[in-house]
């Protein structure tokens, strides 16, 4: 692969492997967690919150409030939402299961296209048009 005119040479790893059966499994409809390691880089802050999103279960979402709320943040909303979109490993923390106070799917780094469909593979009782 050549990516800003160098070379980049991906190597067989078997984290890579298992990430990848996991993440066809997952888009498949047949996994709801991942077992895969995870290394996430980021604040102390950061951490928190991703964490949060982490014990959101498969098929639920909540707010930017409501994860505030659980890390104690309540007059930290915007930070919350900042280290939200500072989520490098999307879909494995699960940052598309968070949305607006009023249900609006705002904010994915992978745009609101993809949010939609994560969600609605994961929700299929509460369809996100």
């Amino acid at each position: 692969m050549r990516l800003l005119n160098a070379e980049c040479i991906i190597a067989p790893s078997a984290v890579l492997e298992e990430t990848k059966k996991e993440l066809d499994e997952y888009f498949a409809g047949k996994r709801h967690t991942f077992e895969i390691p995870l290394h996430p880089v980021g604040t102390d802050f950061q951490k928190q919150v991703w964490q949060a999103l982490l014990e959101i279960p498969y098929g639920e979402t909540r707010t930017y409030k409501e994860i505030a709320q659980k890390i104690n943040k309540m007059k930290g909303i915007r930070a919350v939402a900042q280290a939200i979109g500072a989520n490098g490993i999307s879909i494995l923390i699960p940052c598309h299961r968070v949305i607006g106070t009023n249900r609006s799917l705002t904010g994915y780094a992978g745009g609101i296209e993809a949010k939609r469909l994560l969600l609605n593979i994961e929700c299929q009782n509460t369809p996100y048009d």
